[in-house]
Parts: structure tokens; C-alpha cells; sequence
């Protein structure tokens, strides 16, 4: 089918992120227009259910009246100001006040930046600073894992640990270390239990560490459950394993919240659904709903004191954003925070999870379908060649990218991670669109089964 004149404009002038850039023309982009609750609309007026909420991120859905009119209050008000050289403005301050009210940790000041990426960035530069002001220069490793996502930008990029975010990038730099991907289904050994899995994976990482030594190692970073690795969710006892290991070490834990927070998993954080006991937690996406770009880290306040005090010897700290705390973006938060107190949005998704997690079991009987798995109102589903071996497509194949279009005829919108098909939809959906959710997506694959079988994918 030919492109529409939109669509060839779109393909004329926008470079498109985490798309295969070589197939866009051909295939074309979607172009939506609206939004209102979890629906979202093209430019032909079709209708899809946005089953990935954006990007994990516009948890209150679209066209929510109260978001949009704390925006234009704060537009009409001070539409832009910044932090810088000692500035401040009622909604950041009002913002980072909530913030420090809710965390599962200790946590002293909070540092505002635009992206999840810009505040992993910030935690890394700022986990280096922190080791020069306690005089131990040699402290600067991080720890991630395999599979773990962190952002784009140079160093949050060489976090992420997904081969395609490496590649001809020259990434990832150096002090960079990468440990297991706590995902049994894919690397469990033969026979092996969740519990061997989880103690394999701690030791694993204390002889890292050890080979290392634990002085080089300044933190390691973690999200609670891996997002655009794949929907991973560790076994249970995993964070709880690899604690003592770090304490060991005082090797900090960095907790990448940042599709995690805000109640997707079923509480404020997904620290405490997960049983972490974070150092610093980096948070973005759902923090505004994702109707103004906005993110932080939150800190404790034994590191805001080091930093204050190297500030002192330097004559200032010298990081920031153009626009991190802007205004408009804590206004919307604020206003985002209030919400999900008033509407019980955590409660909402704690009473939606056994349903999610019972349509996504149900897909397990799919010819096509390895595992499903989830964590309050976030979901993968492991597409396969052979489901009794476990046996992957070739990424060649683009299996998980075609069911993602089928998904679209079907008239919804999942992402395809590799042969992942991710599911995190708003946390405003009803018991009713939850289902229709899940109809759409079975009948989505249904289509992508019997392409591969028409194809004969499985024996190529």
C-alpha cells in the first residue's frame, strides 16, 4: 500500500529511535493524532488501545483534564526558570518535598534533569565525585547486568547491557562491568531451581567482585524489574542475595526506578515490591504521567554532605540541565503525585494484577508463546520457535517486530523487545479494556502464528 502524504512527509524529515530505519519506507510509520484515556487515535480516526502506555510512562492515559490544566496554570505563572546559582521556584520545591515523603529509603535532597537516561548519567558522575570527596579515587566501577537498560546517552548507554545499544556506538566505555541477568527461564541451567539460579548468580557476582577488587567498584545499578530488557522479573530472593555482597564491599545499590516507580508494580516503588534496599534511586516517565518530560535522583544525606563539602573546596558544584526542575514539568508533578494519592492508583493496580497476570498465564498455552511473565501492571510474553525446548527465532527473522504490526491491525499498540512482547498499559484501564486488551493481543497472536507457519519460520 502506498504511504499517505503524511507519512511521507514523516519519513522525509524524522529520524526515528529504536526503529530498522531500512524497512520505514517501505512499511511506513503510524502517525497518531489524539489521545483520551487508553485509547489512542491516527490521523484516519482508527482506534487503538495503547497497551504499552506510551513508552512505560503515561500511567494516567491521555486527555486528563486536571494534568492539562495544571499545565497551563503554570505556563500563565513562570512558563521557565532553572535551579542554577542557588534559584528557586514553589514547584520544584513543593515536588522534591512529595518525593522525599515517599521513599522507601533515607533520602536528604533531591536533583532534577529532564530523562531517565540524564539521571543514570548524573548517578554515575555523581557515584565518581562522591570517591574523589572521600578520597578513595580508585572506587569508580559500576556494576550492571546483562539485559539491564539504563538510557542512551554514553555512560547510561554502556550500562544498558542489550548488544544493540553497543554496536558501532563504541560502547560501552570503560569502568563499565557487566554481571548475570537474573532471568531463569532463559538462563537457568538444565534442572537447576529458582533458589540454586539465585544463589548461582550471587556468586557469580561475588567472584566478580573479587576479581575486581571491591575497592575499584563504587555501585552497581539495577531496576527492580528489567523493562526494555524484556519484562524480566528477578526470582524471588534475588535483591536479598546480592545485598550482604554489596554491604561487604560498600558498594552502593543505584535503583533505577524509572519504569518501575510510581505504583506499576503495584507500590509507590518498585524497591519495596521487589525487596530492595536502595542507596539512590533515579526516577522519571510516570513521575509527571508523561505529559511533560521530568526526571531525578533522589540522595541520601551522608552523600549530599560529601558533595557539599567537595563543593567547598572546588567553589561549586558544577552539574545541571538546562532544563532539570523546569517549572512546567514539577507543576505537572506535583499536580501527577496528587493524583495517585486521590485516586488510589496504587490500590487500583494491587486490584487489577490478578487479572493481568491471569490473561497473561492464559497465553502460555499459545503455540507460540515460551513464558509470560509480569509484575503488577507489567507484562512480557517470550514468542518461540519450540516451546519445549525453548528454542528462539533467529533475529533475523523479525518475528517479534512483525506480531508488534499485527498487533496494530488488531488495533493495539504492544512493543516488541527482540521476541519479547512487552505490555504495561495505562494504570487507569478498566477490568473491561483490560480484557479487550487481551483479546486484541490473542487474536494478534493468532495472525503472527499462522504467518510463521505460512512462512515456515520454525524450520529456518
Amino acid at each position: 500500500m502506498p504511504l499517505t502524504n503524511v507519512q511521507t512527509r514523516d519519513v522525509d524529515a524524522v529520524l526515528h529511535p529504536y526503529t530498522p530505519l531500512h524497512t520505514l519506507r517501505q512499511i511506513g510509520p503510524l502517525v497518531l493524532e489524539s489521545g483520551k484515556g487508553v485509547y489512542v487515535y491516527d490521523t484516519h480516526g482508527k482506534e487503538y488501545i495503547e497497551g504499552m502506555a506510551g513508552l512505560w510512562c503515561a500511567g494516567l492515559g491521555f486527555g486528563d483534564e486536571e494534568l492539562v490544566d495544571a499545565a497551563t496554570e503554570q505556563l500563565r505563572k513562570l512558563p521557565y526558570y532553572h535551579l542554577f546559582g542557588g534559584k528557586g521556584f514553589e514547584p520544584a520545591i513543593e515536588l522534591a518535598e512529595k518525593l522525599k515523603s515517599i521513599a522507601p529509603m533515607p533520602v536528604d535532597k533531591v536533583l532534577f534533569s529532564s530523562s531517565g537516561s540524564e539521571a543514570n548519567d548524573t548517578q554515575i558522575k555523581l557515584a565518581w565525585y562522591l570517591n574523589n570527596a572521600l578520597g578513595r579515587p580508585e572506587k569508580k566501577k559500576i556494576i550492571s547486568r546483562v539485559k539491564g537498560y539504563h538510557g542512551v546517552t554514553i555512560v547510561s548507554a554502556s550500562l544498558t547491557g542489550l548488544p544493540n545499544n553497543h554496536r558501532d556506538f563504541d560502547l560501552p566505555v570503560d569502568r563499565i562491568l557487566h554481571t548475570d541477568c537474573p532471568h531463569h527461564y532463559r538462563f537457568g541451567e538444565p534442572g537447576e531451581s529458582e533458589a540454586d539460579f539465585v544463589a548461582r548468580l550471587a556468586q557469580n557476582l561475588r567472584d566478580l567482585i573479587e576479581r575486581e577488587g571491591g575497592h575499584t567498584i563504587a555501585a552497581m545499578i539495577a531496576e527492580p524489574v528489567m523493562g526494555a530488557g524484556g519484562v524480566i522479573v528477578p526470582p524471588e530472593g534475588y535483591f536479598e542475595a546480592i545485598q550482604p555482597i554489596l554491604d561487604e564491599h560498600e558498594i552502593m545499590l543505584i535503583d533505577d526506578e524509572v519504569i518501575c516507580g510510581f505504583g506499576r508494580t503495584g507500590n509507590w516503588f518498585g524497591a519495596t515490591t521487589m525487596g530492595m534496599r536502595p542507596t539512590t534511586m533515579s526516577i522519571a516517565k510516570q513521575l509527571t504521567a508523561a505529559y511533560v518530560p521530568l526526571s531525578a535522583v533522589m540522595l541520601p544525606g551522608w552523600i549530599y554532605e560529601a558533595i557539599e563539602a567537595q563543593s567547598a573546596k572546588i567553589g561549586t558544584f558544577g552539574h545541571g540541565y538546562t532544563y532539570g526542575g523546569h517549572p512546567l514539568g514539577c507543576a505537572v508533578g506535583v499536580k501527577t503525585l496528587e493524583i495517585y494519592e486521590r485516586r488510589n492508583i496504587v490500590g487500583r493496580v494491587q486490584g487489577l494484577a490478578p487479572l493481568f497476570a491471569a490473561r497473561l498465564e492464559r497465553l502460555r498455552d499459545h503455540p507460540l508463546v515460551g513464558e509470560t511473565r509480569y509484575k503488577g501492571l507489567m507484562g512480557g510474553i517470550e514468542l518461540v520457535a519450540d516451546k519445549a525446548t525453548k528454542r528462539a527465532f533467529l533475529p533475523t527473522q523479525g518475528v517479534g517486530p512483525r506480531t508488534a504490526r499485527f498487533g496494530e491491525a488488531n488495533r493495539v499498540i504492544v512493543r516488541a523487545i527482540g521476541d519479547t512482547i512487552a505490555v504495561c498499559p495505562p494504570m487507569i484501564i478498566t477490568e473491561d479494556e483490560l480484557n479487550e486488551l487481551f483479546d486484541r493481543i490473542e487474536r494478534t497472536l493468532d495472525d503472527a502464528e499462522a504467518w510463521v507457519s505460512a512462512e515456515t519460520l520454525r524450520t529456518a
